[in-house]
């Protein structure tokens, strides 16, 4: 049965993700207040809301306690292994014991097109199956992302579906693409 009050550490070759803390909110909070982060995870409405504070320090202190001894969620933050920076979370959510299933979402700051994303999401996923037994990782990515997009195809996510028109930005509809990937596609690959 899968547990995710275990929270380890797991190490790759360019990132180490370890478990989010309190104390890293106030990092994180300057990384989230880049706008692309903000815009492609849907965090808001328009390239203005962007530029908004979305959480404070203090309300990211309280979700990172909270989620510290959560049940159904393990929140790691990547550090990129050659600088000790901090560069994004990822996340394993909703965990459904039922059907051994949860959701994945991840975000990286001013850190791209060096793999560190591809190596993260490889990290949590090799998790969810070989660490906890999961049978099925899914996730939900908008339509203007397709750097993210390709990074979950190379790890193995298979596009299920859309979700027309489910976000609102910039006074247009963007669709969002439901992917998963399950234990015997990841333990084939």
């Amino acid at each position: 049965m899968a547990d995710f009050s275990l929270k380890p550490t797991l190490v790759g070759d360019l990132v180490e993700v370890r478990p989010a803390r309190a104390s890293d909110a106030q990092v994180l909070h300057a990384l989230m207040s880049d706008p692309e982060v903000s815009r492609l995870t849907g965090s808001v409405h328009s390239d203005d809301e962007a530029a908004d504070e979305t959480w404070t320090v203090e309300q990211l202190e309280a979700v990172y306690q909270r989620w510290s001894t959560a049940t159904d969620r393990i929140a790691w933050v990547i550090v990129e292994r050659e600088t000790g920076q901090v560069v994004g979370e990822v996340v394993l959510s909703d965990l459904d014991q039922g059907n051994r299933s949860c959701g994945f979402r991840i975000w990286i700051s001013g850190a791209t097109e060096r793999g560190l994303g591809t190596e993260t999401t490889r990290l949590a996923v090799g998790h969810a199956f070989d660490g906890q037994g999961l049978n099925r990782v899914e996730l939900e990515v908008y339509d203007f992302n397709p750097r993210a997009r390709h990074v979950y195809e190379k790890v193995g996510f298979v596009h299920e579906g859309t979700r027309r028109g489910a976000l609102r930005y910039n006074g247009y509809w963007v669709d969002a693409h439901i992917m998963s990937i399950l234990t015997s596609e990841w333990r084939s690959a």
